[in-house]
């Protein structure tokens, strides 16, 4: 009589495997050193630029998402080798964040001044070569004379609608000084139309105490006949260039006083 074979049951355990047991625990030991060294050196980056403080908490963040998503099928390798690679992007980002050097503020600016001294016309230093200088350039360098010499709220405002005016200022005596500034050839004459346009405005519009034509050339006689009438003071370039260099007087000064 034969004997039938008893049908062994499987069980579901699994055969314990010392070299997979080896792996995995190495493997989690070379993800706790690379840890403890990327925290160390986001530590040290912190201390040295707080600012980078939000963008380790983004790679922190990044991170731990990473390890959320993850399915638990996956094996221990393969978490370690993910976990490592994140790892290294920290540490390559903070590496890059310590090499960066910091910027550096902008310098303050330097505000503009209405009338900028001009050495140029600094008294004994000699005549100015007006004849260099345009008709805008030769506004300034008659307000660096005014200023030079004690006048105050010194402005130029020589340009379209400027009605006759192309410096305002106020004398050390305290009167309200109107000057217009020629820059002309020295075969271009101011002519009696050009004071008449002046004579004008500098009174009424302007208000003026003292009304000033200066010019690099000279005045027909007309002109000057005219200025004469109307108390509008004339300098022509003899006079420019002696009030230039400390010889001659300021054209707001009384007539008879060389002081200035």
């Amino acid at each position: 009589m034969t004997t039938p074979a008893r049908r062994v049951r499987r069980t579901g355990r699994r055969r314990f495997d010392l070299r997979a047991t080896a792996v995995y625990f190495g493997l989690l030991a070379l993800v706790v050193c690379a840890t403890g060294l990327a925290v160390r050196t986001a530590i040290a980056a912190v201390e040295r630029r707080p600012v980078w403080q939000a963008a380790l908490c983004l790679v922190a963040v990044s991170s731990a998402l990473v390890l959320r998503r993850r399915r638990r099928s996956l094996s221990a390798a393969r978490a370690a080798r993910r976990a490592a690679a994140a790892l290294e992007a920290a540490t390559r980002t903070t590496l890059e964040a310590l090499e960066t050097p910091a910027a550096q503020p902008p310098p303050p600016s330097v505000p503009r001044q209405a009338v900028p001294r001009d050495d140029t016309v600094e008294a004994g230093e000699g005549a100015v070569g007006y004849d260099a200088l345009d008709a805008d350039e030769f506004e300034q360098a008659v307000a660096a004379l005014c200023a030079r010499d004690g006048c105050t709220g010194v402005d130029v405002v020589g340009g379209a609608g400027d009605l006759g005016a192309d410096v305002l200022a106020v004398t050390p005596d305290g009167r309200r000084l109107v000057v217009q500034c020629k820059r002309y050839s020295e075969d271009n004459r101011v002519g009696s139309q050009d004071l008449q346009r002046f004579g004008g405005t500098c009174w009424t519009v302007h208000e003026a105490d003292v009304a000033v034509l200066v010019t690099t050339s000279d005045f027909t006689a007309p002109a000057a006949e005219y200025a004469e009438q109307c108390g509008i003071r004339c300098l022509d370039r003899a006079a420019l260039e002696a009030w230039s260099d400390g010889t001659g007087p300021a054209p707001w000064t009384p007539a008879g006083d060389g002081t200035h």
